[in-house]
């Protein structure tokens, strides 16, 4: 018995580091595998290294920029091009927020949009470079009068063409595009940020996401403990 213990406790030791590391590592990382998030972190981290504050993600403001997409019918030529496709700004109030379930009394001015359109799917670095064209849109990024932020990304019919679409506001943190039941409305297809989900809607994202990963390295820490 006293064998047995002695073994357990030696076991014990040899594991509990990998097992802190793979617990430690799920606890920082955020657990949704989600496009639109990726690109408001990319975003979020080119503005703190231009000293601007990071913006509060708000998945209102972002399930209107789905929706925001979706008003283009599909159209990637008509983006940049003529504003005959372009929504107006009274759908924001009349269409976009009763659909995504938020209060048209809190919404707040977009101050600034970024869309793009390619026929294949990129990743979300690579989006901010389709995003962010030149100085003015950096401009546009960096204002420090911005406060809050919302990305979305669709494929079509599950396929080609894929838009990416980016909004910001100068709300309020916690009293503009608020949602009546406190939960977004999740639409598919599409992703929006800010609605703690995992979302392939965009058929961009690997099934193993981040919570596979760190699974995955799980089980080898303790592989390579037992010698297998």
């Amino acid at each position: 018995m006293a064998m047995a213990m002695a073994m357990a406790e030696a076991l014990w030791l040899l594991l509990s580091p990998f097992l802190f590391l793979s617990v430690s590592a799920l606890t920082q990382t955020k657990l949704t595998d989600n496009p639109a998030d990726e690109l408001v972190a990319v975003l979020n981290a080119n503005r703190t290294a231009h000293k601007s504050s990071s913006l509060a993600d708000n998945p209102g403001l972002a399930c209107i920029a789905l929706q925001y997409i979706k008003a283009y019918q599909g159209d990637c030529e008509a983006v940049g091009g003529s504003d005959a496709k372009k929504p107006p700004d009274s759908e924001f109030a009349q269409t976009f927020a009763p659909y995504c379930g938020v209060d048209a009394s809190t919404l707040s001015p977009i101050t600034g949009r970024f869309l793009g359109c390619q026929s294949k799917y990129v990743q979300p670095s690579e989006a901010f470079s389709m995003l962010i064209k030149n100085e003015k849109s950096l401009e546009i990024l960096y204002n420090k009068n911005q406060t809050e932020i919302g990305a979305a990304v669709t494929g079509i019919d599950g396929g080609a063409p894929y838009f990416w679409c980016v909004l910001l506001s100068n709300g309020k943190h916690n009293s503009s595009f608020v949602l009546e039941d406190g939960v977004a409305k999740i639409s598919r297809p599409g992703c929006f940020s800010g609605a703690n989900d995992d979302c392939s809607g965009a058929d961009g994202p690997s099934p193993f996401g981040h919570k596979w990963v760190y699974a995955i390295t799980a089980f080898i820490a303790v592989g390579y403990a037992f010698g297998l």
